[in-house]
C-alpha cells in the first residue's frame, strides 16, 4: 500500500507516513497519541498560565483536567455518532471505536464546559476566571490535536492547485476500505497521476484544511496571549477565543468534504455552531464593555 504524502508546490515528499505503530503485538494509532499529548501539554500550559494569574490555586488545573477528560472523550464522541447516524444505526458495534478517529472538538468542548461550571461551583472558583486559563489550554490541544487528522488522511477539503495543495494515495484509500469517501466527494474523479518508476500512481489532491485550522488556532492563541494583560474583565478571553474560533472554523469549514450535515438541509452543523460561537462571544465583549461604561458613568 502507497503511504507516502506530498505537498507537491512546496517540494515536500514525506514517505511511508503510517497510521500508528505496534508495540508486543498491540497497535497504536497516531491519532490517540497526538489528542494524548494535545492534553498533556495543554495541561501545562494552563497551569502555569494559571499560576501567573495568580486568581485561584493552579493545581486546580489538574483537578479540572481529571474530572473533564472522560467526559469531553465521551462528548465528542457522542456528539460525532448522533450527526453521523445514518451509518452508526446499522454499526452499532463502532460506536465506541474511537481508535480509527471520529471525534468531533465541539462535543468535547460543550462537555468540558459543562464540567468547567460544575466543577467551578463545587471548588467555589469564578468559572469565567478559571475559563480565561483554560481557554489556552484548550487551544494547544486543538493545535496539536489537528494532525491527529493528518495521519489519518482525514478532515481535508476539495480539490485545490493551490501552493499548500495536499496529495494522498488513491490507494490508502482502498486498502482502508474508505474509497466511497473520495469518489462520493468527485477528489477521484480529479485524481492526478504521476509516474514512479514502471508505475502510475493516482493521488487525490486537496486542501489540508486540517493544516489550516492548526495554524489559525496558533494565531488564536497568540492573539490571546498578548491581549491577556489587557483584558478589562473575565471572560474576555473566552469571548475572544470564541469569535476568532468561530470565523476561522466557519470559514475552513466550507472548505471540507467530510462535513457533518443537519439532516437533510444541506446546513453544515459546523459551520452554523461557528457562527452562533462567533456572533455570542462578539455579543458578550460588547455588552460587557457597555456595561462597564454604565458603572463608570454612575461611579464619576
Amino acid at each position: 500500500m502507497e503511504q507516502s504524502i506530498r505537498f507537491p508546490h512546496l517540494g515536500i515528499l514525506l514517505k511511508n507516513v503510517g497510521d500508528g505503530f505496534s508495540i508486543g503485538g498491540l497497535e497504536i494509532k497516531y491519532y490517540g497519541v497526538i489528542i494524548a499529548c494535545g492534553f498533556l501539554f495543554g495541561l501545562i500550559v494552563s497551569y502555569y498560565a494559571a499560576k501567573r494569574a495568580g486568581q485561584f490555586d493552579p493545581e486546580l488545573v489538574f483537578d479540572y483536567l481529571i474530572c473533564m477528560l472522560i467526559p469531553s472523550i465521551v462528548g465528542a464522541r457522542l456528539y460525532y455518532v448522533i450527526f453521523s447516524w445514518d451509518y452508526y444505526k446499522n454499526h452499532l458495534d463502532e460506536i465506541v471505536n474511537i481508535r480509527s478517529g471520529g471525534l468531533a472538538i465541539y462535543g468535547g468542548i460543550i462537555a468540558a464546559v459543562i464540567t468547567l461550571f460544575i466543577f467551578c461551583k463545587i471548588r467555589k472558583v469564578s468559572a469565567f476566571q478559571f475559563g480565561d486559563v483554560a481557554i489556552k489550554g484548550l487551544l494547544v490541544g486543538q493545535i496539536l490535536g489537528r494532525w491527529g487528522n493528518f495521519f489519518n488522511r482525514e478532515a481535508f477539503g476539495g480539490f485545490t492547485d493551490n501552493l499548500f495543495a495536499m496529495q494522498i494515495p488513491t490507494d490508502y484509500f482502498l486498502h482502508q476500505g474508505r474509497l466511497s469517501e473520495i469518489i462520493e466527494s468527485g477528489l477521484y474523479d480529479k485524481a492526478v497521476y504521476l509516474t514512479s518508476g514502471n508505475q502510475a500512481v493516482s493521488y487525490i489532491q486537496v486542501h489540508p484544511t486540517f493544516l489550516y485550522e492548526s495554524l489559525w488556532n496558533l494565531a488564536v492563541l497568540l492573539l490571546i496571549l498578548w491581549f491577556t494583560k489587557r483584558k478589562t474583565f473575565d471572560g474576555e478571553l473566552i469571548a475572544l477565543y470564541a469569535v476568532g474560533y468561530g470565523i476561522g472554523r466557519f470559514l475552513i469549514e466550507g472548505l471540507r468534504t467530510d462535513s457533518l450535515m443537519l439532516g437533510s438541509t444541506g446546513i453544515r452543523v459546523s459551520q452554523l455552531l461557528a457562527l452562533i460561537l462567533a456572533i455570542g462571544g462578539i455579543g458578550w465583549i460588547l455588552w460587557q464593555h457597555i456595561k462597564n461604561r454604565r458603572t463608570n458613568r454612575r461611579s464619576s
